[in-house]
């Protein structure tokens, strides 16, 4: 395998994600799993490598601490149970971040926080962070002496006025907030969760824009109600606020983690405006155009739940074997959360999945399902080549779709991506937020929306 540069958009494909063509499709399936398998066993660079075997450390670790319930055997557990209270005031506190000046900018920031949306990914990272707690660490001592609202530089300099964080002037109760959270969640670990959901939020309002949506959580979106310029402002702003709050963990590994993020979304944007690598006319499926969609896919899904999750145990001080633990286990559950959304989108009803059915297609877009069907139809690839754009194309697409296997192959591989998360996980403690990560991947492989 190489490292492939597309010329047409300058992306660099790395040599984990675009494996050569000449090699079968169930090699290539088998090279994906043992790519993320090798992955998962390299220690950080930036970490001390002299940390107890894995094993041994959580066997140590169980023996001295406590505090993290056990889930009962043979009991399944709820995920949202286990971070319910913590929650409960993620939206205030990621209004409470969101705070302008500017009465207009105040609105449109925080529009998509006024519905409840799945945060998932808070949720996972609060989970991680409960499910490391009793994990082997590099230091006891993980603890940063200053608050997760300090700023760095003078607010005279910063020139970054937030009403609602000023308590001098600010404008309502949820204004500021105090609870007994979970000791086993530091602060700052509570704080990437909302700040992952600032930039997911963030990419929820520059792609209503691309997409020309119409509808969000049941409401107008953002793009509707305000006008394309103030969404996509709207959303440079949330970034803006999640960037300023990142730099406040005072933490340059996440810092590097979580920017990254910001530029992984758009490069898989970038991607997804192609559905192959040279986005040619009459293109011809090939083993690379499966890798080409996994890397689009980790680009604009995974990359955020995997290095949210490894931030999570980066600011735990954890030992590199935790670190890429965590990682694996977004990068694969990411992975199959959205090849099972790409599924959704041929096998539910449009009032099950609460937007419209087939929304792919009329965007011109070849997702897994109709990949796999091009693979055994390939009368498909005129219609990916002009992106179903003629009358006709996009019910035609569809049939074949619904009569190849395109689904039952894409949820075989969501199946494998959603084990692979799991067993990145098994040689953490025994918790209740353990068996919550699992849970996550069931309940990602069994979602109707």
């Amino acid at each position: 395998m190489k490292v492939r540069t597309s010329s047409a958009s300058g992306l660099v494909l790395s040599s984990r994600a675009v494996p050569s063509t000449s090699i079968c499709w169930q090699c290539l399936r088998n090279d994906l799993s043992n790519q993320i398998q090798l992955q998962s066993r390299k220690y950080h660079p930036s970490r001390r490598k002299d940390a107890p075997p894995f094993g041994a450390a959580v066997s140590a670790a169980q023996t001295i601490f406590k505090g993290l319930p056990k889930a009962p055997p043979g009991i399944s557990v709820d995920p949202l149970r286990i971070v319910g209270k913590e929650l409960k005031f993620l939206t205030k506190n990621i209004r409470q971040l969101l705070g302008s000046g500017h009465p207009t900018l105040d609105k449109v920031a925080k529009y998509y926080t006024r519905s409840e949306g799945k945060h998932m990914r808070p949720m996972l990272v609060l989970l991680m962070s409960q499910a490391i707690a009793l994990a082997p660490r590099l230091s006891a001592d993980s603890a940063n002496a200053l608050s997760v609202d300090d700023s760095i530089t003078s607010s005279d300099v910063l020139s970054d006025m937030n009403p609602d964080t000023n308590p001098l002037v600010a404008r309502s109760a949820e204004a500021k907030y105090d609870f007994e959270g979970d000791e086993n969640i530091l602060p700052s670990q509570r704080r990437l969760a909302e700040i992952t959901e600032l930039i997911h939020t963030a990419s929820l309002l520059h792609d209503d824009v691309i997409d020309n949506a119409v509808t969000r959580r049941g409401a107008n979106s953002a793009n509707i109600q305000f006008g394309n310029k103030m969404a996509v402002l709207a959303g440079d702003f949330l970034l803006g606020r999640a960037s300023v709050a990142l730099a406040r963990l005072r933490d340059p590994e996440v810092t590097e983690l979580m920017g990254t993020v910001i530029a992984n979304l758009v490069e898989g944007e970038f991607m997804q405006l192609k559905n192959t690598a040279e986005d040619e006319k009459n293109p011809v499926f090939t083993d690379e155009t499966i890798s080409y969609y996994l890397q689009k896919t980790y680009l604009k899904t995974a990359s955020l739940i995997s290095k949210s999750c490894r931030s999570t145990a980066v600011l735990s001080q954890s030992a590199p074997e935790v670190i890429e633990a965590a990682y694996s286990y977004g990068r694969n559950l990411g992975l199959a959360f959205q090849l099972v959304d790409d599924m959704l989108d041929y096998t539910v009803t449009e009032v099950e999945l609460g937007k419209p059915a087939g929304a792919d297609l009329e965007l011109g877009l070849a997702t897994a399902p109709l990949l796999f069907a091009w693979k055994q139809n390939p009368e498909l690839g005129p219609l990916v080549g002009r992106k179903f754009s003629q009358e006709g194309d996009v019910q035609r697409a569809r049939e074949i779709v619904h009569k190849s296997d395109g689904v039952e192959q894409t949820r075989a591989l969501a199946r494998e991506y959603a084990n692979n998360a799991i067993a990145a996980i098994s040689d953490f403690p025994d918790s209740a937020a353990k068996s919550g990560l699992i849970e996550m991947c069931e309940k990602t492989m069994k979602r109707r929306k």
